[in-house]
């Protein structure tokens, strides 16, 4: 209620604020701005026969024929038109397009499903329009990127090129992540229910936050959630069919041999705390292997210290992070230097020196690379030890340099699926979600924990941190993540990375494999997320291995079944050892940049 209130108060402040500027000097700022034309409700014809709804905008009386941009959309092109009139004032036609069955648009709305075959139609239909010179891009980011990517697997003949942000991948971080569903998935679901937009709906994090609960609390199937939030859903028990990355995601995104034949320049834009950073690695890495070496040259990278939302709109501070003034990139500007380049036959921006551009957090400078892996130069390892105490962050293991000698206790924790004190603990919504120690301060038993002494000297960690971790446990399965910290000499702590997996799924997401009863077997977690920070001299590292036990996720219950069909009364109690002696080598891997 406080924050509603807050968010109340801001806005009439805004209102206010802008009521005290004098009209005259309104109209002379409009006035000084570069007209815009609209055309309304423009019907572009599919090849099945639905029409998709288009606002186009371009500057006012144009005559030459221009590129055409368009964000395709299932958020409603209304909510863009703050860029449309930005790059029509820029040079270039701008059309916010709504997918099928969504806004405007006619058809059914089947997320990911339609837009490949419809985007191949709506760039063909825009490069015979008269205000088109015959080249069309994309703009946008999250859906809007993943757009980009399905469509360009088509091969349009007009597609000039493609500035995808934050673009989720389904398979990888969208409807799961890691094979892993959230209760994410029926807010989205919710959010892009119907034709019209859902926006105050989506944002009422006080209704998903006690639904999601409701569930927890109850121990309820996963499954039934989308009935319990009020919105039964077709789409999300077709998802939950499909648990895994399989041939119904595949037809979603290009293929190697699709990868193969990409020739246009691409710009991908990530952040080092964007949910779908994963997705745009996916596509970038794929690429990276299959394309040819002339489309990989025209292959660029940013990597800025980004939330979601700050891949199209850089913010200087994120979950209580504050980042220096270099971070918070003009990227309406870059869009356009890019666009002028690839299309107009401008220069290349400025920005872009090298193939890879990274934000340093810390140094608070952009740097640069030809190509991600010569980001780094050397590899730190840290193994894990302990005298079989590391249950909490006051009595926690080693990360030590060298490796254990011998036979060592290891570390145990246990999982119950039926305790419910971690979700009940859990802030609705937490502004601080990156300087927060609570999760840290409460493992309720179902982690450990690890240090490492002060660092000696400052030291730039930019890339893909890799665990490595030897474990028993006498479940057929359950789920677990794995998180890292810089912890400042002060004691503040700032979240650097994380990793998930599904026990199952520990040599392949796509095809499971039961636990067998106390066998000690290797389970790497590959899939930390990408971060670059200047761990301070005097700085330590925290190592968190739990359990998860989340109001936000699908709980597992470690019976070995459908995990979105389990129960309480499926539960079983998870005993789960890490063993880290000579043998069984459980380490952490980090990417360095050595001067």
């Amino acid at each position: 209620m406080l924050r509603a209130r807050a968010r109340e108060l801001s806005a009439a402040v805004a209102f206010l604020t802008m009521m005290a500027v004098p009209i005259r000097a309104q109209q002379q700022r409009a006035a000084e701005e570069p007209a815009t034309d609209m055309h309304w409700a423009v019907k572009i014809p599919m090849r099945d026969g639905a029409k998709l709804n288009a606002t186009i905008f371009a500057s006012h009386g144009q005559k030459e024929p221009q590129p055409v941009i368009f964000t395709f959309t299932p958020y409603i092109g209304d909510s863009y038109t703050d860029r449309a009139l930005y790059f029509a004032k820029h040079g270039y036609v701008y059309a916010l397009v709504d997918v099928r069955g969504r806004g405007n648009s006619g058809g059914e709305f089947e997320p990911f499903a339609n837009e490949s075959r419809d985007g191949y139609d709506v760039v063909e239909w825009f490069a015979k329009q008269p205000y088109c010179n015959g080249k069309v891009t994309m703009w946008g980011g999250s859906y809007a990127g993943f757009d980009q990517w399905t469509v360009l697997k088509e091969f349009p003949p007009h597609l000039a090129t493609i500035v995808p942000a934050a673009a989720a991948h389904p398979g990888v971080d969208f409807p799961f992540q890691y094979n892993i569903f959230g209760t994410y998935e029926m807010q989205w679901l919710t959010f892009t229910s119907g034709v019209t937009g859902n926006s105050n709906l989506f944002g009422s994090s006080s209704f998903w936050a006690s639904n999601a609960r409701e569930m927890y609390m109850a121990h309820s199937a996963f499954q039934s959630y989308d009935k319990l939030v009020g919105n039964p859903s077709a789409v999300f028990q077709k998802w939950l069919a499909h648990p895994v990355p399989d041939a119904y995601y595949d037809a979603m995104v290009p293929s190697p041999e699709q990868y193969k034949k990409i020739s246009l320049p691409i710009l991908t834009i990530t952040g080092h705390y964007d949910g779908d950073q994963p997705g745009a690695f996916t596509y970038y890495k794929r690429h990276m292997q299959y394309g040819t070496p002339e489309a990989k040259a025209q292959h660029y990278l940013i990597i800025g210290p980004w939330d979601h939302a700050g891949t199209r709109t850089p913010k200087a501070e994120v979950g209580g992070l504050k980042f220096g003034a270099a971070s918070v990139l003009d990227l309406n500007k870059l869009h356009t230097e890019w666009y002028d380049w690839t299309m107009k036959g401008g220069r290349k921006p400025e920005f872009l020196k090298k193939r890879v551009a990274y934000y340093l957090v810390g140094t608070e400078e952009w740097k640069y690379a030809d190509s991600l892996e010569s980001l780094t130069n050397t590899t730190k390892t840290f193994y894990l030890s302990s005298d079989g105490a590391a249950g909490d962050v006051f009595h926690s293991g080693a990360l030590r340099e060298s490796k254990a000698d011998g036979g060592a206790p290891g570390d145990s924790w246990i999982y119950d699926p039926l305790d419910t004190r971690p979700g009940a603990q859990e802030p609705e919504d937490d502004p601080n979600y990156l300087t927060s120690q609570r999760a840290a301060m409460n493992l309720y038993g179902e982690g450990a924990v690890y240090h490492t002494e002060p660092f000696l000297e400052a030291t730039e960690v930019t890339g893909f941190a890799r665990l490595t971790l030897w474990l028993k446990m006498d479940v057929p399965d359950t789920d677990l993540e794995a998180d890292l910290f810089e912890i400042l000499p002060g004691g503040s702590s700032v979240s650097l990375t994380s990793a998930t997996m599904r026990a199952r799924y520990r040599e392949s997401v796509r095809d499971a494999k039961l636990v067998p009863a106390g066998a000690t077997e290797e389970y790497v977690f590959d899939n930390f997320t990408f971060f670059s920070r200047r761990i301070a001299e005097g700085s330590r590292l925290r190592l968190i291995v739990s359990s998860i036990n989340s109001t936000g996720t699908e709980k597992n219950y470690n019976s070995g079944g459908v995990v979105a069909a389990e129960t309480g009364k499926d539960a079983k109690t998870a005993h789960i050892s890490l063993i880290h002696d000579s043998a069984h080598p459980s380490r952490l891997e980090l990417p360095i940049v050595k001067p």
